[in-house]
This record gives structure tokens, sequence and C-alpha cells, in this order.
């Protein structure tokens, strides 16, 4: 990972980059799947892996681990799991296929083809052990007959660039899949199924976290048009004639869940940092949602609060929220939700500065190969120094071309897990 500029008292982005870091290992699957798995997991014929979303290489190569270190007798262990590009990791026994994020492609649908081929050799002697992460609703690609991977493509650009909350997202997704709100599950009846799940959504809800390939929610066909409906989004006849018919009959077979990581968790790691360093950490909640450029006005306004009347802390404090913003898109510019957030609170923080960290989880923020950005006390005069003009980055939607011309992006590669973002505000 990349270092970001440390400057002023304290080195304030220093301890902000410490937070960040902490709440992504506090993520790692390679940590927290050890802990929970065990002999009844080894116990049939064979387990079968199989998983999707931005951490699921490095889940299945930590299955992986603890299969090698599981005494005999053991089950033997296959499985296939798809990942987005660049979130590789090589395993021996799992396949490690890559796909399209957040736009499904047809890598997409050949490893997903793979995954249910393994889901529906299941029998009642083997154990699934399914590895479920956000970004699954995307590459996870199974379109229901009649539809076609084009139709998936053109509904879901179509409501990213909307602005529509992930949840309104994910529920178009899953009723337009053969293989979400609970498809995956029925694939593998009568086998036993086991899910571990890493969280990047509010609540933590495991029906909603990438679709719910092994859950169904209760929700229905009829909900998904009527969010298609609200948001504008034109749709092909195709999808509508799918939309107005019957959903499968009966619910999928009962899958326990269990969240292995989530955004709470990663909040706690970075607030012991910030008590380590003798900050106080004010947790604002782990299931933020809204406008990207809002949230960063409501936090420039939490942290003017901080130095006026010292509430809801006193300083040095720093608030911490995780969550997932959104963007409806206005310009044509490069820039995803952290960096438009952030760009909204240095504006709002004008006379009352702050330093400040919004970071995706999983290295991405956006579509951009970028996890966010920092804002120090003089972004604004640097800024302005250099010809930028932050309120017409901020109209084009063009955050991650104005914290590269500053120097303050953060780059740190794909972290291999995915509990959504990290934001902190320091108020010294």
């Amino acid at each position: 990972m990349t270092a970001v500029r440390a400057t002023g008292v304290g080195a304030p982005e220093a301890l902000l980059r410490s937070m960040f870091d902490a709440a992504v290992t506090a993520a790692d699957p390679a940590v927290r799947i050890p802990e929970v798995l065990g002999p009844s997991d080894w116990a049939g014929e064979r387990t079968i892996v199989i998983g999707a979303g931005k951490a699921a290489a490095t889940m299945a190569r930590a299955v992986e681990a603890a299969w090698s270190a599981a005494p005999a007798p053991r089950s033997s262990l296959v499985g296939a799991v798809v990942t987005r590009y660049g979130h590789r990791v090589d395993c021996e026994r799992i396949e490690v296929h890559e796909a399209g994020h957040p736009v499904p492609d047809g890598a997409g649908e050949r490893a997903t083809r793979r995954i249910l081929e393994l889901a529906r050799s299941a029998g009642p002697a083997d154990r699934v052990l399914a590895l479920v992460s956000g970004g699954g609703s995307a590459l996870l690609v199974a379109p229901l007959p009649g539809l076609t991977l084009a139709h998936e493509q053109e509904i879901g650009a179509a409501l990213l660039r909307s602005g529509a909350p992930i949840d309104e997202i994910n529920l178009v997704r899953r009723h337009l899949s053969l293989v979400k709100d609970g498809g995956l599950a029925m694939a593998c009846a009568p086998a036993p199924v086991r899910a571990l799940v890493v969280s990047d959504v509010p609540g933590d809800d495991p029906a909603v976290i990438a679709s719910g390939p092994l859950l169904a929610d209760g929700s229905t066909r009829a909900d998904a048009a009527a969010v298609l409906d609200r948001r504008g989004i034109p749709v092909p006849d195709e999808v509508r004639r799918v939309l107005a018919g019957a959903a499968p009959d009966g619910p999928p077979p009962h899958v326990p869940h269990e969240i292995i990581a989530a955004p709470q968790q990663s909040l706690e790691a970075a607030a012991s940092v910030a008590r380590a360093a003798g900050v106080t950490p004010v947790l604002l909640g782990d299931a933020i949602e809204g406008e990207s450029r809002e949230v960063g006005r409501v936090l420039a306004g939490i942290a003017a609060q901080v130095r006026r009347h010292g509430q809801p802390a006193g300083a040095p404090c720093v608030l911490l929220s995780g969550g997932e913003t959104t963007v409806t898109v206005r310009g044509e510019g490069s820039g995803g939700p952290n960096v438009e957030l952030l760009l909204a609170l240095a504006t709002a923080a004008r006379g009352n500065p702050v330093h400040a960290i919004a970071c995706d989880t999983d290295g991405v923020d956006g579509a951009a190969e970028v996890a966010g950005a920092v804002v120090t006390p003089d972004t604004l005069d640097r800024a302005e120094r250099l010809g930028l003009d932050p309120e017409a980055a901020l109209a084009a939607n063009d955050g991650h071309a104005f914290f590269a011309a500053l120097g303050d992006q953060v780059v740190t590669g794909p972290t291999l897990t995915n509990v959504n973002d990290f934001r902190a505000v320091l108020v010294t």
C-alpha cells in the first residue's frame, strides 16, 4: 500500500491512514476463516466450495489452508469461485475465475455456469461451503430464461448511473437471475450447505449481500419492476415480460449464514487505533447511506459542532463511519462515492478545516483502481494555487482527477476483502 502525505501536528494523515489500514486488516478473511471452520466441514465425501465476490479468492485460499491443516480422515476438496479482475489469489484445488464488476460480463457468465455445475453435482453425502462477499451480485451472472447477459448489463449500468442505493440495485438484479434470491441454494439441494459471509451492506442482512444467492428476501418481481419505474430506467420488452411473470414455486432450502467480517468490526478496529493515539473516536454508524455529497456536507457540519461546542465529543476526536453512499451521475468526470464525499466535505468545511480520509475497503472507489483520498486543512488553498476548482469538479463528478492533481489519492491495490466504505474525519 502506498503512503499518503503526513503533515501537521501529530502527522494526522498518517494517523488516518493507520486507522484505514486497521479497518481493512480487521476484515481479512485469512484471519477470520480459520476461526470458524471445524471438523464438520470436512466430514462428507467431498467438500464442495463455491463462491462469489471481491473477497472470494482470498476466502477460498483460507479454506484450502484450513483443509490442509485438518487431520485425516477428511473429505476431498473441490470448488470454483469468481472474483473481480485483479483480485485473483491462486489456489491448488479450488478454481479461481475473474470477471467484470460492477457491470457483469461474459467471463462472469461462464464462471457462474461452472459454479452451478458443481452445485448441482452435490449429493447428500457431500458438504457445500459457500463463500459470499460484496461484489457477488455483479459477478454471479445467470440470466433467467428469456433474458440475456446484455439485458443484465443494460439494466445494471442504468441503475448505477441513476444513483439508486445498493439495496434497490440488488433487488432488481435478484429478480433477473437464475442464481440469485436463493437460486444457488436450490441448485445445491439435497446437499447440506453452510455460508460464510463478508458483509458489505448496511445492516449486514445476508439476504441482501450479493443479492442473496443462498437466501430469498421476500421481495417480488413486481417490486423490481417498481424500482425500475421509479428510477426512470428504460426497460426492454423481454425484461418487462419476465418481471410480469410468475416466480419459481417454493422457497429455497434453509442455509445457515455466518457473518465473518462486517463494517462494525472494522470501525471498532479503527477506534482502537485512535484511542492509542490519544484521540477520542466517535462512531457515527456502520450503515450510513445517501448521496455522497450530502453525507460529506453533514460530516462537515458535525466537525464544526465539535470545534465550536465540543459536541458530540471534544477535540481531538475522529468521526468514524461506514456504509455505502451513492452518486447520481451528472457530469463526465472520473469520480467514485468516496472522492465525491470528500470534495463536498472540503468545500463545506471552508473556514473550519479538517483532516479526513474516505476509502473503499476493497481498494476500488467507483470504477477507478483507487481506494479513495485524503483531505487536509490546506486542500482548498493548494487546489487554488494549481488552478483547480473544487466546485466545478464536484459538479462534473470528477473527484479522482481533482485529488490526483493534488497528490492526495490513496492507492492500495486490491485489498482482497470488502466491508464497504470507511470514513474518518479528524478534528484537532
